[in-house]
């Protein structure tokens, strides 16, 4: 990945709705330019997709809560695949140290969280979890 590479994927990162003419205009290249950069870049990987990062004012309403869990051996598959079919479950990360997992959650009220964090605590292979209640965002880096 070049500096050209890295410029279209901070403007992308900014605002995934860019066009590809407009990028090309703010870079000074040929929208072909651009484009074959693109497709390029999402062959090998590098741009998985294009997504909505909803606004603040949506987010307030939200619950979010950082789960860990600890995984008896060799569960980790199948939990995943429960965790999987769990629209409430965004994120999950194996980890090293005591936890096996890492879970972002999130839900619309106290009552969905709550039922939420039952299930998991009933997903078999699980062995013990922990739940961290997100309480404010200071801030966020993450696009």
């Amino acid at each position: 990945m070049d500096d050209l590479d890295k410029q279209i994927i901070n403007r992308l990162s900014a605002d995934a709705r860019t066009s590809v003419s407009t990028l090309a205009r703010q870079l000074k290249l040929a929208r072909t330019t651009v484009q074959a950069r693109l497709e390029r870049l999402e062959r090998k990987g590098v741009i998985a997709g294009y997504t909505l990062k909803l606004g603040q004012a949506t987010q307030l309403h939200r619950i979010r809560a950082t789960v860990l869990l600890q995984v008896e051996p060799r569960g980790t598959a199948s939990v995943v695949a429960r965790l999987r079919a769990m629209p409430e479950v965004e994120i999950v990360h194996t980890s090293s140290g005591r936890f096996d997992m890492i879970l972002q959650l999130v839900s619309d009220t106290t009552a969905e969280m709550d039922q939420v964090l039952d299930l998991i605590g009933g997903i078999k292979g699980v062995r013990s979890s922990e739940s961290l209640i997100h309480l404010s965002t200071k801030f966020d880096r993450v696009v």
